[in-house]
């Protein structure tokens, strides 16, 4: 039977095909075999340059931790202590065969070949994901959007805390203290509950963490207390557990806030200005990331492409493993000016002279430097990994700013001289362009930092509103 079957398919074979279609099927597994070790010659050849890139990179990582043990006898820098377990778990002496799978010049080089991968962060050109449909919703949010403050006087012994400030806002922090007066100026406050699409508790961190009658240490109690007074006093919380609920910070202790209140941080929309990924303190979607900003005042400079001569820059304190890492790859270097401490000069001039600013994490993700790069017109660098960065669901980040891995520092340089002219005249046209959403202005302005911030506490507002019955409706 298997010699019958295996005839009759031969017959087949020989009657039904043509010689051409044979001879093609012969020759099919040659070319297959050819094409083959073709690929593996082109994958070989392009990555000779990787492989060196990742030596380089392992040995960085592996001489690090000695380096930095050692930075307080070979400079003469100022060190700020700072902690070893970051909650980020994203460290910098992690195991380098991981993080250098994580690297740029480890893409997967037969990826960009054929173009399944494009590592190249100029490679978009919109400053917005999708403008026109955020001009049509800012205009709704602009229309629609309303905000009922808990009421506090001027009598209350926390009136500090809990009421906008009388003077201007200055500082680091001042981002906070801005969002609420400009808030309690604006057309979005209601004082009906019921057209209330959000509800906002105006405790200011910032403030709490400067009286010395709360400090650091009691800002959890004071927040625990203040749910419960409102819980007991206002019907408005126990609609939705305070998912209709928001509070704003931005100094960075604020992610304690919420440590005797579990239930509610799971619930509360937080506006914060240390939003990373990493945290339990803060879920991407349900909150968001406000941006840092130093309050300058007049209109920002425009500084041609051409009088920037310096590569990049940054300067500041040493108080991250990051940032220590900087320093030791490029402390010497003529192009990346890497200065730790104060610097001599103003600092306007080396934003204004240089193409790219680094962004680069301290204690936390959060600092100003993003909204200076952009005031001054220099290319922002991102180097804070899984940062949550502001109005990301706006701003096509990549139009206008270099993200880069923390283990890319050691080819920083070249992944910055690898952006053509063009593509820079790009990022920082785009820079020009955003810049607006980083600023505040007294009163508000329309795109400012205000509206912006507005506008993504719109985006999570609730679709469903619970109405209070007369009985319910109490002070």
């Amino acid at each position: 039977m298997g010699k019958q079957s295996s005839s009759l398919v031969y017959q087949i074979f020989q009657h039904r095909f043509p010689a051409t279609f044979k001879g093609f099927f012969y020759f099919l597994p040659i070319s297959l075999a050819l094409t083959t070790l073709l690929l593996i010659f082109i994958y070989i050849s392009t990555t000779a340059n990787v492989t060196k890139t990742h030596s380089q990179t392992t040995l960085y990582l592996q001489t690090l931790p000695s380096l930095i043990n050692n930075i307080d006898q070979t400079s003469n820098l100022p060190i700020v202590p700072f902690e070893d377990n970051e909650d980020d778990n994203d460290n910098l002496f992690a195991d380098p065969s991981r993080t250098a799978r994580l690297s740029r010049a480890s893409q997967w080089l037969l990826g960009n070949i054929f173009g399944l991968i494009d590592g190249n962060d100029t490679n978009n050109k919109e400053a917005y994901h999708d403008g026109d449909i955020f001009l049509q919703d800012y205009k709704q949010m602009n229309k629609s959007l309303k905000i009922y403050v808990y009421p506090h006087s001027k009598d209350d012994p926390f009136a500090n805390v809990l009421l906008p400030p009388d003077t201007d806002c200055k500082g680091n922090y001042a981002s906070e203290l801005m969002f609420k007066k400009a808030l309690m100026e604006s057309h979005f406050v209601t004082k009906d509950p019921n057209e209330a699409h959000l509800f906002y508790m105006p405790f200011s961190i910032s403030s709490m963490r400067s009286d010395p009658r709360i400090d650091v240490h009691g800002i959890p109690d004071f927040v625990q207390n203040y749910i419960s007074n409102i819980t007991l006093k206002y019907p408005y919380w126990n609609r939705t557990g305070g998912a209709d609920h928001f509070y704003v910070a931005c100094h960075s202790i604020g992610k304690i806030a919420f440590k005797k209140a579990f239930v509610a941080r799971l619930n509360v929309i937080q506006l914060v200005c240390s939003s990373t990924y990493f945290p339990s303190s803060y879920l991407p979607h349900k909150d968001a990331s406000l941006p840092q900003v130093w309050p300058r005042g007049g209109d920002p400079p425009n500084l041609l492409t051409s009088q920037r001569k310096r590569l990049a820059f940054f300067a500041g304190a040493v108080n991250s493993p990051v940032r220590i890492a900087l320093l030791k790859v490029w402390e010497n270097d003529t192009e990346i000016f890497a200065h730790f401490g104060r610097l001599n000069t103003p600092y306007s001039e080396q934003f204004l002279g240089s193409k790219f600013c680094i962004h680069v994490k301290g204690f936390e993700v959060n600092t100003a430097r993003v909204a200076d790069a952009l005031f001054y017109g220099c290319v922002p660098i991102i180097l804070a990994n899984h940062y949550d960065l502001p109005f990301t669901d706006i701003l096509n980040w990549k139009s206008f700013s270099v993200v880069v891995h923390h283990i890319d520092i050691p080819v920083l340089k070249k992944i910055l001289q690898g952006i053509s002219n063009e593509e820079f005249a790009m990022l920082q046209s785009n820079a020009l362009r955003v810049r607006k959403h980083f600023q505040w202005h007294t009163p508000p302005i329309d795109f400012d930092a205000f509206h912006m911030s507005m506008y993504e506490l719109w985006k999570r507002r609730g679709v469903v509103r619970v109405r209070l019955t007369p009985s319910m409706e109490f002070m």
